[in-house]
């Protein structure tokens, strides 16, 4: 048997990126007890002050974290989250897109061969990999995020997809990984509307596997009060369970929320029991399973990622280019071009070469 001495290290590189650390904790049994010399890794997103969107220095950091999570012997599971209590990620930093990648579809290419890596670094993970949803998993962040295997959630978090809001398609996974999850009709509301929804909404479609309060209230957990959290159906029979409260009902749940605090220690604690969970089974055996549960995703992912990825740099020169120019100089309470002057110019068959990017961004609305 080789010694420690003699083992060989499978690691790419050293992981020295700001925005993204790794850290072993570790491993317990259910029952609490430590198990001596085992680990769990965490992988941690940690640009808060922008919503853990990720650069891409960061994107570089993420593969080579998952890169050394899945080579380490002593590592049993793999957890991938943000910092903070806001958000989880919501996906690429579009003050990045919007000042460099975007009108330099070359540029943005080579940018989104590290993005598919960065995706498929999850998907190839030998270990386990659990998304502890601290906060919002929007956008891109909803995508990585659906990459993982296993979805704890605190129950404030809303997810959803931004793409055709915002100048894009979610077809850095969004469009392989949804219709697998919640199947084709939701993945299209989803993907297309762009309108978030509830961690409760995400548990009821069979995209996350658990829900943890998260909002402390006197000393007492409580579920998100901004939304329904009964098993409760509207007139036509529709269950509305996880959808946003209303009128007096949503009042109340504001000044609710207004009055506590937020605290992540029963997500943490339902992180490591799934964690604990999966120390007791057979290493090799999880794994096989878990690769043949990801081929759905897998082969969706694969088969399209090249395309979307070309896709992706040309549309940097058009709707990718006027969508992040708006979010990221737009006021903010307006972050998004007017979509029907858009469409019209385009119908007279106005082209994007000229004055057509800077009508329709939102500071040109009135004059428009």
């Amino acid at each position: 048997m080789a010694s420690a001495q003699q083992l060989k290290n499978h690691d790419l590189a050293e992981i020295v990126v700001p925005g993204v650390k790794i850290e072993k904790r570790p491993a317990t049994s259910p029952d609490g007890k430590t198990a001596k010399g085992l680990y769990n890794a965490w992988i941690w997103l940690d640009n808060p002050g922008q919503y853990n969107s990720y650069t891409t220095d960061m994107v570089k950091g993420v593969i080579l974290a998952f890169r050394a999570a899945s080579n380490a012997r002593d590592v049993s599971s793999v957890v991938f989250t943000g910092v903070g209590d806001k958000a989880f990620c919501t996906g690429g930093n579009t003050k990045e897109y919007a000042e460099y990648y975007a009108g330099h579809p070359q540029e943005y290419r080579q940018y989104m061969r590290l993005f598919n890596d960065m995706v498929s670094a999850i998907l190839a993970c030998d270990k386990p990999v659990i998304c502890r949803v601290n906060g919002m998993r929007i956008g891109g962040g909803q995508e990585i995020g659906m990459a993982c295997d296993f979805t704890v959630a605190q129950d404030l978090a809303r997810f959803g997809q931004a793409g055709p809001k915002h100048g894009s398609a979610p077809i850095g996974g969004a469009t392989d990984f949804l219709p697998v999850v919640v199947g084709a009709e939701r993945a299209m509301a989803a993907c297309v509307l762009c309108e978030p929804f509830s961690a409760h909404e995400a548990y009821h479609m069979g995209m996350i596997t658990d829900i943890m309060p998260a909002l402390k209230v006197d000393g007492q957990f409580v579920a998100n009060p901004m939304v329904v959290t009964d098993r409760v159906y509207d007139d036509f029979g529709r269950l509305v369970f996880g959808r946003p409260k209303t009128g007096d009902a949503l009042k109340a749940g504001k000044a609710l929320l207004a009055k506590g605090s937020v605290d992540l220690s029963m997500l943490d604690a339902k992180v490591e029991e799934l964690c604990g969970k999966i120390l007791l089974t057979f290493p090799d055996c999880t794994t096989k399973t878990i690769e043949e549960l990801r081929k759905p995703k897998l082969e969706a992912w694969n088969r399209n990622k090249e395309d979307a990825r070309a896709w992706l740099a040309l549309n940097m020169v058009t709707e990718a280019r006027a969508g992040f120019t708006a979010f990221n100089e737009g006021p903010k309470d307006d972050r998004e071009v007017d979509f029907v002057l858009l469409r019209q110019k385009l119908a007279a068959g106005e082209g994007w070469v000229g004055s057509l990017h800077d009508s329709i961004q939102p500071g040109a609305k009135k004059s428009a």
